[in-house]
């Protein structure tokens, strides 16, 4: 099937069968004239990043309640802000998020450019979200390649060279279908075949749209599409975590610095983490070990945190860190790993 041909026929496929997202316009009301937000889409962008649409949902409907367009997020308060994000990893995002919408205010008199070149200025948008930016809320034809579309892309195909190393092929592979009519529909179509029909296991290439084209079908190769190259095995680290309550049931907790992992997020005050972490209790006290790690695992290696907890009078005074009256502490502000140290910690520092 030629080149414009199967941007059509994905097309039309995508008129009848768009996934309903909160942050998108869809096909019928685009045709009609309705324009997407680009704060919504710069948004939902950031949040899917590593994240699923299904774990996005709800944070992305609270994000836009409470700050509704990027004037409004600018001027939020930054632990506002952090604290909505916990739960969603990755928290270099959140503080991007904050840094990009102060400068689309400041910069650019609350608009968001409309070119990949503008939305590269702006921090925290790379290349691929800059794409789907320019391309989903501009209608710029752009070529936008997420792990949906190599997929799709080394499926269609029959690319076997193993990822990443595959990246630039199947991009320029993308890049040749991208059409200048309706690219910003045609990029959220090969994201929702690739999400809905050619998934990672057991695709569906009987009800495709482009079944009679995809190489990989033909040849019998498409569920073993894309290959990647073997991932190396991931380091532990260790380290402890200080869970301290006051008589007046405040806990002690402290904000983690801007640069790292968990930076500016709200937790428990810790260790280093390394192969052999050195202890640091926040103040002198009667630790207790909890007999119980909270286990979590990041991008490149997975943490083992022990758990250490102390009862502490009211006039308790840590060398870093701060208290938070009980009735202020909310555990689903934490970061994960945090609030899985909160949930193992919690029933031995019970306040009555």
């Amino acid at each position: 099937m030629p080149v414009p041909a199967l941007s059509a026929t994905l097309l039309d496929w995508y008129d009848h069968h768009a996934r309903d997202l909160p942050w998108r316009v869809p096909p019928a009301a685009r045709k009609a004239g309705i324009r997407p937000d680009p704060y919504r889409v710069w948004l939902s962008e950031v949040m899917l990043q590593q994240t699923t649409v299904a774990a996005v949902r709800s944070y992305f409907h609270r994000f836009t309640t409470l700050w509704p367009s990027v004037a409004a997020l600018a001027a939020a308060d930054d632990a506002a802000v952090m604290a909505e994000w916990a739960g969603l990893g990755y928290y270099a995002r959140a503080r991007n998020l904050l840094k990009c919408a102060r400068a689309v205010v400041a910069d650019h008199d609350g608009r968001f450019p409309d070119k990949v070149a503008g939305l590269r200025g702006l921090p925290g948008i790379g290349p691929y979200t800059a794409a789907a930016i320019a391309a989903i809320a501009f209608d710029r034809a752009e070529t936008v390649v997420d792990g949906n579309v190599e997929r799709v892309m080394a499926r269609l195909h029959d690319v076997h060279t193993p990822l990443p190393a595959a990246k630039a092929e199947l991009t320029a592979l993308a890049a040749a279908l991208t059409p200048a009519a309706r690219p910003g529909d045609y990029a959220q179509a090969v994201m929702d075949l690739g999400a809905t029909i050619c998934t990672p296991r057991s695709p569906a290439c009987g009800i495709c749209p482009w079944r009679a084209s995809c190489a990989a079908r033909m040849a019998g190769t498409a569920p073993d599409l894309p290959k990647k190259t073997p991932k190396k095995a991931q380091p532990v680290r260790r380290g402890f975590a200080y869970v301290a309550r006051r008589a007046d049931g405040a806990w002690l907790l402290e904000t983690r610095p801007d640069s790292g992992l968990l930076g500016g997020m709200l937790g428990w005050p810790c260790s280093d983490w390394s192969d052999v972490p050195d202890p640091a209790p926040p103040l002198d006290a009667d630790w207790s070990r909890l007999g119980a790690e909270a286990r979590h695992t990041f991008t490149h290696f997975h943490l083992r945190l022990e758990i250490l907890t102390a009862r502490l009078p009211l006039d308790a005074a840590p060398a870093r860190g701060q208290w938070v009256p009980a009735a202020a502490f909310r555990p689903a502000s934490l970061p994960t790993v945090m609030r899985k140290v909160h949930d193992l910690a919690a029933a031995s520092l019970r306040h009555d």
